[in-house]
């Protein structure tokens, strides 16, 4: 079933993704795992192709693409392996900022760069004390003349040690009530004194992301670096974070359908007691199960995308589809892994990286127990 947002030219631009991807990444995949980081020639070649935000204004270097392509790129980044996470974020959750809030010499100045691969984007909102409660931020950034001085800490922050530009959310004004109103956006652009990428940090899963530490003592950062205006970061951020977390129903349920075609494949294939495990009434009765749930997710996200390409505020929707398709993914996950066996547990398996990497899924862009919060919320709870 095709979803109704895609046409002709959509399925064109998925074709040649695919073509790039096969000769680009996959051959390669496994060794970015295992370096634990993705080349930035692979980011290079792929601003060189278009696809690299090519929703962008053609004066940027963009196409003036829909949100569709945004849609394909990500499900065919996250067929290749879920460590290319980082494509995405910069494509469709950080540049957008830029293009919304960013004043005419910023766009000039950052956004072609982008769009070539030359400049890769961070957003830093995760303090190690603050993640959920973005209001709870210690960062803080002191205006100095034409300058602003920051100081803080981040940490978890996606594609830290690559970045060139990286949008940290700060305080301007500690001292405001409620304190979300004292929250600005800055972005700091990488030889920034002051400013250090800590270590590359070691995580369970997405081995080939490269997430970091961020440290700013006294960066000194220009004012005209400021992103939109003073005290309304919060505000902005809230107004993104609804592609962001689409974005991350989008990725998960593509991993979904991957891992249940992939253990469909090895269940034909391997054999006990005398016949094939598909043949069993109990592995065709748990692949009918994820079948069903993967089918009814796959029509929630598509809907979803469709409303929101639409323009319409679907905050309570995509906050359903970001807990409930990255938990029916980990709960995939879990089952395909029992079906395939101890070879589930060997890392020769892709089942195996798919297992490590969709937990985080369900924490990263707001955690599920905020997603069921701001559901509740709008329900009148």
């Amino acid at each position: 079933m095709t979803a109704s947002y895609l046409k002709e030219e959509h399925e064109l631009f998925r074709q040649s993704i695919q073509k790039f991807l096969d000769k680009e990444a996959k051959p390669y995949y496994e060794q970015w795992e295992k370096d634990r980081i993705i080349p930035r020639e692979l980011w290079e070649k792929m601003g060189e192709n278009g696809f690299l935000c090519p929703w962008l204004d053609e004066q940027y270097g963009g196409l003036n693409a829909d949100f569709g392509y945004s849609v394909i790129l990500n499900e065919e980044l996250e067929r290749v392996g879920t460590g290319l996470v980082g494509i995405g974020l910069h494509n469709d959750i950080v540049v957008p900022y830029f293009d919304s809030y960013g004043s005419e010499e910023q766009k000039k100045r950052w956004l072609p760069k982008c769009v070539t691969g030359e400049y890769i984007t961070a957003i830093a909102m995760t303090e190690p004390g603050a993640g959920s409660d973005l209001a709870g931020i210690k960062t803080t950034a002191v205006r100095d003349g034409d300058s602003y001085i920051l100081n803080g800490q981040k940490t978890f922050i996606t594609n830290g040690i690559h970045a060139d530009l990286v949008v940290v959310v700060c305080k301007t004004d500690p001292h405001a009530k409620p304190a979300h109103k004292g929250i600005s956006l800055l972005v700091v652009e990488e030889g920034t004194p002051g400013f250090t990428k800590g270590r590359k940090l070691d995580k369970v899963g997405l081995h080939s992301q490269d997430t970091a530490e961020l440290f700013f003592e006294d960066a000194k950062v220009p004012a005209e670096n400021l992103l939109g205006e003073e005290g309304k970061g919060f505000y902005y951020l809230m107004e993104k974070l609804q592609q962001e977390r689409l974005t991350v129903a989008i990725g998960a349920q593509v991993a979904a359908e991957e891992m249940l075609q992939m253990t469909i494949d090895y269940v034909k294939e391997r054999k006990a007691f005398g016949q094939r495990i598909s043949q069993f009434q109990n592995t065709q009765f748990k692949l009918a199960e994820m079948a069903t749930e993967i089918q009814i997710g796959r029509t929630f996200v598509d809907d979803v995308i469709t409303r929101h390409m639409a323009g319409e505020e679907i905050v309570t929707e995509v906050s359903m589809a970001k807990w409930w398709v990255t938990d029916l993914a980990r709960r995939t996950a879990t089952t395909c892994m029992q079906l395939y066996g101890g070879y589930g547990y060997m890392e020769e398996y892709p089942i195996a990286r798919r297992f490590r990497d969709i937990p985080v899924a369900s924490i990263y862009a707001g955690s599920n127990e905020i997603m069921k919060n701001i559901i509740a919320k709008n329900m009148g709870l």
